[in-house]
């Protein structure tokens, strides 16, 4: 099965799925910055099966959204594999791929077996893997971490498991669920990782601009990085590692970029949403502060604002 997110020419530079952040507005604006690969954010398999419109609400793409792929999470196979063909159905050829999130720490998805907790029972993940391979006609990734905490890293058999399996590629996070998002994520189980399987790896964590995107291919001989925390207030980040990729020049967003992407995003997402969307996207808005004059104080008056206009006159 073809995999059109590895270009031919270079490693893999994507977009993260992070929930509520990786909605529609910032998933296009990340591919226009040159994001080979772009994900939804994390869907319950449980809810789609219950045909809850918010829940697929979270994947119904927009002008010059698709393709993508969408990441889904759950424990249960034959509910796993349902799920896939509700989203087929849904999609059809606007779906690029389809994610398995087993690597998600925090305790509402983990404490129910979901997400991370799936590192502590290899067999059942692998046949859900399995349930969503044969239920696919798109390439299935699955995204985990380093284990479930110290005592426990068990990534290398974790990756030979999905790839048993029938998943097309993998993205490693080198932390353990234990760590969260602390501490320092851990190159040298991703290269571990990447030595264990045939299938394409994925290398994510600590990855936040060219320097970092470089260094993570370099030491963990990974096809492609993934971007999360790092992409966040700066969609730019993209074009940043892809002009390194190619040996070109790149020039750094001034100020001025910055606040003319925060307004599109927001225009974007107002379009979309309705004027309460305004109050969402504060999260993203301060973002988009980093290394400005003044930041602490907009970022005081933006996590006030209800509307565009309060918006128009803080940025300027």
């Amino acid at each position: 099965m073809t995999i059109s997110i590895f270009p031919a020419d270079r490693p893999a530079v994507c977009l993260a799925p992070m929930a509520g952040f990786t909605d529609r507005t910032f998933r296009l604006l990340c591919r226009e910055r040159g994001a080979d690969l772009v994900i939804s954010e994390m869907i319950s398999a449980k809810g789609l099966c219950f045909m809850s419109k918010n829940t697929r609400a979270l994947y119904l793409p927009q002008e010059g959204d698709a393709p993508y792929t969408v990441q889904l999470f759950g424990s249960e196979p034959e509910t796993m594999a349902k799920a896939v063909s509700i989203v087929e159905h849904d999609l059809g050829q606007q779906l690029l791929s389809i994610d398995l999130n087993m690597g998600c720490p925090a305790p509402k998805i983990a404490g129910n077996g979901d997400g991370s907790a799936l590192m502590r029972d290899p067999a059942l993940a692998g046949r859900v893997v399995s349930a969503a391979v044969e239920a696919s006609h798109v390439p299935v990734s699955v995204k985990f971490r380093k284990g479930w905490d110290a005592a426990h890293e068990n990534a290398e058999e974790f990756a030979r498991v999905c790839e048993e399996n029938g998943a097309a590629f993998i993205t490693i996070h080198g932390r353990t669920r234990e760590q969260m998002y602390s501490g320092v994520a851990d190159r040298a189980c991703m290269a571990r990782v990447k030595q264990a399987v045939s299938i394409p790896v994925i290398a994510n964590g600590d990855v936040h601009d060219a320097e970092s995107a470089l260094e993570t291919l370099r030491k963990t001989g990974c096809d492609g990085v993934m971007i999360g925390r790092g992409a966040l207030g700066n969609p730019f980040v993209f074009e940043e590692i892809i002009c390194a990729l190619n040996g070109k020049r790149y020039t750094p967003p001034t100020w001025e970029d910055r606040r003319e992407i925060a307004m599109r995003h927001t225009e974007m997402a107002l379009s979309e949403k309705g004027d309460h969307a305004i109050i969402e996207l504060r999260k993203h808005l301060v973002l988009y502060l980093r290394g400005a004059k003044n930041a602490a104080k907009l970022r005081t008056r933006i996590n006030s604002c209800k509307t565009l206009e309060e918006l128009q006159q803080i940025w300027g």
